[in-house]
């Protein structure tokens, strides 16, 4: 197997992740077998992919007409074994429960064909714990892709101990093919690269306001007109050897010791979830949310990634 045997791919689950990642792989021309649990779900997917063609196509980052062509790429249907049917690669994209992936996994190893690769999606599983399913674990391999996937170029490609060299470079190819930024992830590790790096980010802002130090607000003005401008376009390595490692180094050894090092979730984080301040969809989080100050964020956002990417472009 190699990245020009992919002709089809399908994708399980049209959710907020699996629309985008079908949206793309349509767009690149290939064939795309959708599949979620209700017609309503694919639906909704269609009419949001719909939307986001109409979007590139009014920012210029899609020839005008494109995107109703890559449309017609897009097979859906609620029987998984109609949407795989033929496809070389199978990216599950569904909610994260364990029990499912594996369920889906399962499936997926017996209903196709020997030399389909079978990849997930997953924010926080291993490959390795996915492929215990199947008879074929060099060939399961994570490709993790950040939301929305549509705007947001990098997908981490992530190695089990058993995934095979040749499973995650066709993988790893098939991303660089359609446009998109990958990285590899040589050995497996919960979190892979990015989650585990707003991880950190995350354990220190929490501490900050539950120490007092400062306000949710204020870390946000912080990061936004800050480090966020900067990293935005260098790297944090680039940004370091642009300055002076000897100057990282005296900082590290005079903050180190102080940074929040705790292994527990931050109570204040554990208090928010268990009073229902789940964020924009429950209108509490950090902040308070209307729909409309909601959809104002998701659209400011959107708006900031596609200026980025015609700066990339």
């Amino acid at each position: 197997m190699n990245v020009d045997k992919i002709q089809k791919v399908a994708v399980i689950g049209a959710g907020l992740m699996g629309h985008g990642i079908a949206q793309e792989l349509a767009q690149g021309g290939y064939e795309v077998g959708l599949n979620d649990v209700t017609d309503e779900a694919l639906e909704k997917a269609i009419v949001r992919i719909r939307d986001n063609y109409a979007m590139l196509e009014r920012e210029g980052l899609l020839s005008q007409g494109k995107g109703e062509k890559a449309i017609g790429l897009v097979q859906t249907s609620v029987d998984i074994g109609v949407a795989i049917d033929g496809a070389d690669l199978v990216i599950e994209a569904v909610v994260e429960d364990l029990a499912l992936k594996l369920d889906i996994f399962g499936k997926l190893d017996a209903w196709c064909e020997p030399q389909t690769i079978l990849a997930t999606n997953s924010s926080s599983y291993m490959p390795s714990k996915i492929a215990v399913v199947t008879d074929r674990p060099e060939k399961v391999v994570g490709m993790h892709y950040f939301n929305p996937p549509f705007l947001m170029p990098l997908v981490e490609i992530i190695k089990s101990d058993q995934t095979s060299d040749q499973t995650a470079q066709v993988a790893y190819d098939l991303m660089v093919k359609i446009g998109k930024s990958p990285v590899m992830v040589q050995k497996e590790i919960p979190g892979f690269i990015g989650n585990r790096i707003q991880a950190a980010v995350w354990r220190e802002i929490l501490w900050l306001v539950e120490e007092g130090i400062a306000t949710p607000q204020d870390i946000d003005t912080v990061v936004k007109t800050g480090l966020g401008r900067r990293l935005a376009v260098a790297g944090p390595f680039e940004l370091t050897d642009l300055t002076s490692l000897a100057m990282k180094q005296a900082i590290m050894e005079e903050l180190l010791p102080s940074l929040a090092s705790g292994q527990k979730v931050p109570v204040i984080l554990k208090e928010k979830v268990e009073e229902g301040e789940l964020g924009i969809r429950s209108g509490k989080g950090f902040y308070e949310w209307t729909p409309e100050s909601g959809e104002d964020l998701r659209t400011r956002v959107a708006k900031a990634l596609i200026e980025i990417g015609k700066w990339d472009q």
